[in-house]
């Protein structure tokens, strides 16, 4: 991981909801800052995740730097560089306006058409247009040598990375274009849809968005035909950054079998767009006390799960036989799925091509993370994986048992 937070580098994380993204994104950004680069992290999240693991009592669309008295009190380098901003889509799209429609008549009927109101705030990968947008100004300023993006929540990874492609087919159209051209009056588009069928689709349409959609669309294109053209562009330009050396995509996951799945999909996906895929965390990797034990003893990693068995004799030899059967099924549940996780983690190390680094962080038992906890995680994310061959080692012979 630590080849990964170079000089002049984006880190992108992706990752589907409930993996630790935000956690293990700012757990990247300290990792970066600490290496002796102006860091910059990005989220686009609405649940204020970032502001809050970092306790910070606000974040804006400007980057704001950690204070050195924050910083020393959760045990890092007061000296660092770490800035972090939480993205306002809606104020991306609308700054976007501002810069390329130069007349404020037609900016003014842009901002305020339905068409855009809609297409800026509900249009699938709006936010992170706006992200990717806001990540290509600051990495074109050269003001930050790394720049972290937590990208926004979504139901696939994938999502953040096709909404350069989508936009640029939705504004770009040639059918839009001929549809909805500038010289168009109410006439034309009545004309244009004076088939039943037409008719059928448009009071549908009407349904859905409200009335006159297609008129508010025509006049999107009208005022911001020369806009679109600037937008198009940039799309272009952000889709290029992409696919260039600076990127490095680090997916995040966790232990479950169909996360791991879900990885496997996404590198194949990756693979065929040929975007790069850096690196895999697996966060959430068991526990601290099993990686402590296996950091201190190689030959004794699991040795507390060895002694569940004496555990259970004598706690079911307890007077509350009833409370010790519970807890010698929990123990030996326990036993059984650590042995699991261990299994189904170094299979997917093996199975990831030579150039996909592998990275592993375990659970903290902590409830929300704070500075110092992803402090913590920092410097495990950035250790190696060492100790994923001597946890396998280790659970070989008890699952024979």
């Amino acid at each position: 991981m630590k080849d990964i937070l170079k000089q002049g580098s984006i880190v992108i994380v992706l990752g589907t909801g409930g993996v630790g993204k935000t956690t293990v994104a700012a757990a990247l950004g300290i990792a970066g800052a600490e290496a002796g680069l102006d860091c910059a992290l990005i989220t686009v999240d609405p649940a204020r995740r970032l502001r809050d693991a970092l306790g910070m009592a606000k974040l804006g669309g400007s980057p704001i730097r950690l204070g050195r008295s924050h910083l020393r009190a959760a045990g890092l380098d007061p000296g660092i560089r770490l800035f972090a901003m939480m993205l306002d889509a809606k104020d991306v799209w609308d700054g976007i306006v501002e810069r390329f429609a130069s007349d404020p008549i037609a900016r003014k009927r842009i901002l305020e058409n339905p068409f855009y109101q809609s297409l800026s705030a509900e249009f699938a990968g709006a936010e992170a247009f706006a992200a990717l947008q806001q990540l290509y100004d600051l990495h074109q300023s050269a003001k930050f040598g790394l720049e972290v993006v937590d990208t926004p929540p979504a139901a696939h990874a994938f999502e953040f990375l096709e909404a350069p492609a989508r936009f640029t087919r939705l504004l770009d159209s040639r059918t839009a274009r001929w549809l909805f051209t500038p010289s168009l009056s109410a006439g034309w588009l009545a004309v244009k849809v004076a088939s039943n069928a037409a008719r059928f689709v448009m009071r549908e349409l009407e349904r859905f968005a409200g009335g006159n959609v297609l008129s508010t669309i025509a006049e999107f294109f009208a005022a911001a035909a020369e806009t679109v053209d600037a937008v198009v562009d940039r799309l272009r330009k952000t889709e290029a950054l992409m696919r260039s050396q600076a990127v490095r995509f680090v997916m995040v996951t966790t232990a479950e079998e169909d996360r791991l799945h879900q990885a496997r999909d996404l590198l194949s996906e990756m693979k065929r767009e040929k975007l790069h895929l850096s690196a895999i965390v697996i966060n959430r990797f068991l526990d601290e006390r099993t990686w402590r034990e296996a950091a201190a003893s190689p030959r004794g990693a699991l040795a507390h799960l060895e002694t569940i068995d004496r555990i259970c004799e004598t706690s079911l030899a307890a007077a509350n036989r009833k409370s010790a059967t519970a807890l010698a099924r929990e123990l030996q549940e326990y036993r059984v799925r650590t042995i699991a996780q261990i299994a189904r983690v170094a299979r997917f190390a093996s199975e990831l091509p030579a150039d996909v680094q592998l990275s592993i962080a375990p659970e903290l038992n902590i409830g929300v993370p704070d500075l110092r906890a992803l402090a913590r995680i920092a410097g495990y994310i950035t250790n190696g994986t060492d100790i994923l061959r001597t946890l396998e080692a280790a659970a070989a012979p008890l699952a024979i048992k």
